[in-house]
């Protein structure tokens, strides 16, 4: 499902020597993974993350997203692409604070052409699955870190993407409301999402079925 052949990643930087954040890394995660990508702060983790979303294009090597090579779409269909196949969980939850829990969820929807009345009854439903039904018209200042988190995940499955990225999704949470996040993700992936959490989290890392360590932008261990 995603295939990287030989990906490096360069950032020049004006007056400063470049920074090789990936190193030809070759990694294949096939569909229905649970894949959890750790290592140290600077190792690679977020920028293999933003190779993997589509959201950065490799200096060199090749990518190629369930069937469709990345290298050389424009813009517009990068967008389209990411819109199709992934949906994405933030640390900072990332959420419209004058929206409603309603409105942020059903917000993807608006970009890929869904009807109002769909996206309304989809986001409806994203939200009792995961266990916020009640909290439809509540804004994010009006819900606990835990909540928002759930808010976010719904959002990242409004397109229905085969594809969820997580990047720290439990780190701005307490045990509790992480540990909850834990297992719908896990649930989502038992339902047959493709999964890969960047995580500074053994704990995650650990239920995860694959774990991918980064070191100095090169894989140092896939187990």
């Amino acid at each position: 499902m995603m295939q990287l052949d030989a990906v490096s990643m360069r950032y020049d930087q004006h007056g400063h020597a470049p920074v090789d954040a990936l190193r030809d890394v070759d990694l294949t995660i096939t569909r229905g993974e649970y894949v959890a990508l750790l290592g140290p702060s600077g190792s690679g983790k977020s920028t293999l993350m933003h190779v993997l979303g589509c959201l950065a294009t490799p200096t060199s090597g090749r990518y190629e997203l369930d069937g469709v090579t990345v290298q050389g779409l424009d813009r517009n269909r990068l967008a389209a692409l990411r819109n199709e196949k992934i949906g994405f969980v933030f640390q900072r939850f990332h959420l419209l604070p004058r929206q409603t829990a309603l409105e942020n969820v059903a917000l993807p929807m608006r970009f890929a052409g869904v009807s109002p009345s769909e996206r309304t009854d989809r986001a409806r439903t994203l939200l009792e699955l995961v266990g916020l039904g009640d909290r439809t018209h509540h804004r994010p200042s009006e819900l606990s870190g835990g909540q928002q988190q759930r808010v976010a995940i719904a959002r990242a499955l409004a397109n229905e993407p085969p594809i969820l990225l997580a990047d720290e999704p439990t780190g701005n949470l307490d045990s509790t409301a992480g540990a909850e996040i834990v297992e719908l993700l896990e649930a989502l992936h038992a339902d047959g999402c493709t999964m890969v959490v960047v995580t500074h989290d053994e704990g995650l890392a650990e239920r995860a079925g694959r774990r991918i360590r980064l070191l100095d932008g090169a894989i140092h261990a896939d187990a």
